[in-house]
Parts: C-alpha cells; structure tokens; sequence
C-alpha cells in the first residue's frame, strides 16, 4: 500500500479511534493514569504506521488499536510498579480479551459519553472543560485548539498540562452523573460537540477542507445524548439540527478533483435531502417557547436558507442577514461579524459592505485572519478596485488550510489571466 493511502488510513483512524481509546482506558484504569494512557494510545498509532507499512491493514484495525493500547499500558504500569496485587487482578482482567469485540463497541459509547461529562466537571474552568475534552475526545492538536479558541498554541499547551494535573485531582473515576449533575454540565458538552464538529466541517489547518470523520463522531455524540431524557433540550434539538443541515451540504463542497466548491458553484442536486428532512424535524422539536433562541437555533436556522435556496441567487439573504444581526445582540463575536459581511454585501452591496468592514476591522485585530482578507478581496473585486491582488495575496500568506489557499491563489491567477 503506498504510504499516502496509509497516512490517509492511520489518519482516518485516528481521528475516528483515538478519543475512543483514551475513554475506554481510562473507564477500566482511572483519571490517575492519564498521562501514561494518552502516551499508549499515540504509540499505539506510531506502531500502526511501523507494522502496517510491512505487513497488510488488519481485518478489524479498530480491535487491533484497542488491544495494543491496552496491553501497552499494561505493560507501562506494571514496571512502573504502580499497581498492588488487587490491582494486578484487576489488570488481568482487563487484558487482551477486554479490548476485542463482541462487547467492544457498547463500551466505547459508555465510556465516551462518561469520559466527556468527566471532562466537563463542575470542579473545572469552563477553559479547562473544553480544552481537556477536545484534547482527550477529539484528538486536536494545540495549534487546532488556537485556532478554536482564539487563544496562542503556547497557552492552549500550558492550560492543557494544568488542567490535566486539575482532572486527576478532582475526577478519580468516570461516572455519567444523575439528573441535576447531567442537566448541569449539558450546555458545556454541548458546546464541545458543536466545536468538534466545526473543525471537521471548516477544518482550520491541513490538507483537507473537510473531515467528515469528525462531523460524523459529533454527530453521533450528540444523538447519543438525546438517549438520555435528562439530556433533551431546544439546544441539544437545534444542535443536531444544525449539524445535519451542514452534512447535508458535504457532497457538493468539492469538486471532482477534490477542489474546493465555494456555496456559488455548488451543485445543489448533490445536497443530501433525507438529512435535510431530519434537520427540518429536529429544529421543528426544538421549539424555545418564552425563552430567546440559542446560537445553536439561530446558526440552524441561517443553514436551513443555504439548503432550502434553490440556488445561490435565490437565496433568503435578508432573513440570513437578520439572524446574524440577531445572534450578534445577544452575544458579540468578532469572527461572526465577520462573517455577516457577506449577507450584508447581498442585500446592501459591496460599497457599504466595504465601509461596514472598514469599521469592523478598526474595532477588532483581523491583520492576521485569512477569512478577512479573502471577503474584502471579494468586495474589491466586485468594486474593480486595484487593491484586490494585494488583498487576495494577504489571504493566501494568512490562510493555513492547503485546500483553500489553493482555490485562493486559482482565484489569483484567473483574474490575472483575463
């Protein structure tokens, strides 16, 4: 297998197994063993590269990762020395059979769902909440951690240690807490699955636009919440919702050749209709009653524009716009102002678009921000002004992700070529 088909697998994988991994171990080991878990669960895909680069992809890889991290971190803790003769019975028992099927997959779940209301204890920042449980659960980076978070790789890496130490402290063993503990911690998970699935959808850095891998785990996350009744909410409904709005819309975002499509060219036929359907089902039983909506109702319902338009210039851009004006009285974001430029650039034009994200710009620090040099580019171009190359270059020099700053620079060398 050529090793670009193995990155493309061991990357799948990992993104897909390592949240798993690192919950199913620490559910069997305890929060004491964090460090060591997380260090058997990234050798146990160092090792994947090593072994399936000579010898073929497993039958059932996921069973494979699962067994080696286990008996690695066996290994691990038993010259450390770190267990008593009780504990050593318990390392028997959770040995190489523990980690194969058949009981495999309803442990992930369970252990997932407790690993992430864990990592949302009450004892904990909200900070460290999310930073621990899109470390552990979603398997980022500290520079896709930055960039969520608005925050310096530095510091998302010194939180991360911090917050862990905090974690051992304060959370000794994986429990889905009762009633109130659930009801309490809710809109903090909820938060991580929306952010999880944000990455996946808009992925900030790689070679990818898209990783599905990730939309789909938090997806599937967020429906197994709603298992729970102490769980169901208007936001976890306008959640799900959202989400399968967005999914929807995958198919059309890239081209036969893997290029980026931008909501313009998209081929509208390509939208999946069925998950559109149950969008539509999930934001009608997300009904907010004599409470505000939600950024979760307001970000659904401005997808549901995208899906329900028939084409791009048929688009509702008036009701978009006013859901952004919306989400922006009831909490301010720079990054969503941002991006209500481009709504307001459809209904008001590109001059007082221009004039709105001069002004925009003059409140926040976008000088380092790909997505504001890329909409102002689009704004001087429609205006023929002669700032635009140099403007659509600062969005390529500030634009992390290969796959857009590739459709950026096609941008660039078309408009010189006419």
């Amino acid at each position: 297998m050529p090793n670009t088909n193995l990155n493309k697998t061991i990357d799948h994988l990992f993104r897909n197994e390592y949240g798993k991994i690192v919950a199913v171990l620490t559910n069997k080991f305890g929060t004491s063993h964090l460090e060591q878990i997380e260090d058997a669960a990234q050798d146990t895909f160092i090792k994947a590269m090593q072994v399936w680069a000579y010898k073929s992809i497993p039958d059932n890889p996921t069973a494979w990762l699962y067994r080696v991290a286990n008996n690695a971190l066996i290994d691990v803790l038993r010259r450390g020395k770190k267990m008593d003769l009780l504990d050593n019975r318990q390392l028997k028992e959770n040995g190489e059979d523990s980690a194969s099927e058949p009981s495999l997959n309803n442990s992930i779940s369970d252990s997932q769902l407790k690993m992430i209301f864990a990592c949302c204890h009450p004892s904990l920042s909200e900070e460290y909440q999310i930073i621990l449980s899109l470390k552990l659960i979603g398997g980022f980076s500290n520079k896709e951690l930055a960039e969520a978070l608005l925050k310096k790789e530095e510091t998302v890496a010194k939180s991360f240690t911090r917050a862990k130490k905090k974690f051992r402290e304060e959370v000794q063993f994986l429990r889905i807490p009762v009633q109130m503990g659930l009801q309490s911690r809710l809109f903090i998970v909820l938060r991580v699955i929306y952010l999880l699935f944000s990455e996946g959808y808009a992925a900030t850095t790689g070679s990818q636009m898209l990783k599905k891998d990730i939309c789909y785990e938090a997806l599937r996350l967020a429906l197994l919440l709603r298992e729970n009744k102490y769980c169901r909410h208007p936001n976890l409904e306008a959640l799900i919702a959202l989400m399968c709005f967005h999914a929807s819309r995958f198919d059309a975002r890239l081209d036969e050749n893997g290029e980026l499509l931008i909501l313009e060219f998209q081929d509208r036929s390509k939208y999946n209709r069925e998950l559109i359907k149950i969008g539509i089902h999930h934001l009608e039983s997300s009904g907010t009653k004599d409470r505000l909506p939600s950024n979760y109702h307001l970000e659904a319902a401005r997808s549901f524009y995208h899906c329900e338009a028939k084409s791009f210039q048929k688009t509702d851009w008036k009701s978009i716009l006013y859901l952004y004006d919306l989400q922006l009285k009831q909490q301010y974001s720079s990054i969503l102002a941002l991006n209500r430029i481009v709504p307001f650039a459809k209904v008001h034009g590109a001059k007082k678009a221009l004039m709105e994200l001069n002004e925009l710009e003059s409140k926040a620090d976008f000088g380092k921000t790909g997505l504001y040099y890329a909409i102002k580019a689009e704004l001087l171009l429609e205006l023929e002004s002669p700032e635009y190359n140099s403007t659509l270059n600062k969005a390529i020099t500030f634009t992390d992700n290969e796959l857009v700053k590739n459709h950026l620079k096609k941008k660039l060398t078309n408009k010189k070529g006419s």
